[in-house]
């Protein structure tokens, strides 16, 4: 592929709903929180929704859909933020980050950081509604949020952080709605973490170029030519996981039947990776947004 022909990998696209419909001091604040890029919040949400289905075995109550839904959005928004303050230097020198707020100029870190307080604010006023315990959980997840984006620059591992620290709200979930967290939860937990450095992974593939000329450290970076292998490694232990995580949570014959097509769709994604082709691997980790779905329906299903 020539350089003239290959795609813009920029993850900000210069005329779309945020550039039309927002007034112009909203929108760098919109595109650091990642409302124009909601992905990450679904791949934050669909997990967590599994979790409080599983926890309430059926349909969790209204009021803790509403506050956990508010909470994978803003948790979500936050670390971005934190991300992009952190990168901010190296930003700008990455194909599909140029673009960004910060890297671009378009608003100073002081601004950023002001924001970040917001953000963390409006996420702490939904613990009012949590537990104490779940409170106390929830807490325990800052130090992954802040300690991610750092991860990059000494180790080959911040998928893991950054799966670690995306579905805590798994654990949560287990918390507020039993007032425990069983050993099936955190094997659940422990599968999603699987599969965020599988999918990730897909995904750092995409920068591998620009963050090797920087000195930055991936998985991707790290698996090399052998990425598709450890993909379909890490795919095959968050089925493994789910499925075990899934069976001592007391789950249905019908949740089996869910993690059958769970890992279909895994390794339908394994099998198209091509590690030269990095808008197919975009591609590809957004199709996880369909795992997603496919956890959560499994779980409602293995509630019957």
């Amino acid at each position: 592929m020539t350089a003239s022909s290959r795609p813009d990998l920029s993850d900000i696209h210069a005329g779309d709903w945020v550039d039309r419909r927002l007034p112009a001091a909203w929108r760098p604040y919109t595109r650091l929180a990642r409302l124009d890029r909601p992905v990450g919040v679904w791949l934050t949400l669909f997990p967590c929704l599994a979790a409080l289905i599983q926890a309430s075995h059926g349909f969790p109550a209204a009021w803790q859909l509403i506050v956990f839904c508010l909470g994978a959005l803003l948790m979500r928004s936050a670390g971005s933020t934190v991300n992009d303050i952190a990168d901010r230097n190296f930003d700008a020198h990455v194909e599909r980050t140029r673009f960004r707020p910060l890297a671009s100029g378009q608003l100073r870190t002081r601004q950023a950081i002001g924001f970040l307080v917001a953000e963390l604010a409006l996420a702490a006023s939904l613990l009012f509604f949590l537990s104490p315990y779940t409170r106390l959980i929830a807490l325990c997840v800052l130090p992954l949020v802040f300690i991610y984006p750092l991860c990059k620059r000494f180790t080959h591992w911040p998928q893991a952080v950054l799966g670690a620290a995306f579905n805590w709200g798994m654990l949560m979930a287990w918390a507020e709605v039993t007032g425990h967290v069983p050993v099936g939860a955190v094997i659940m937990w422990i599968g999603a973490i699987a599969w965020q450095i599988g999918y990730d992974t897909v995904y750092a593939y995409v920068d591998v170029r620009d963050d090797t000329r920087l000195g930055l450290k991936s998985t991707a970076i790290l698996f090399g030519r052998n990425g598709k292998a450890w993909v379909g490694l890490f795919y095959a232990l968050t089925v493994a996981s789910w499925s075990l995580g899934g069976w001592l949570s007391g789950m249905s014959l019908p949740y089996a039947a869910g993690m059958v097509v769970v890992a279909a769709h895994l390794a339908w994604q394994t099998w198209r990776i091509d590690l030269r082709r990095p808008e197919l691997n975009f591609r590809l980790f957004l199709s996880n947004i369909l795992t997603g779905v496919l956890l959560a329906g499994a779980a409602l299903a293995g509630t019957l």
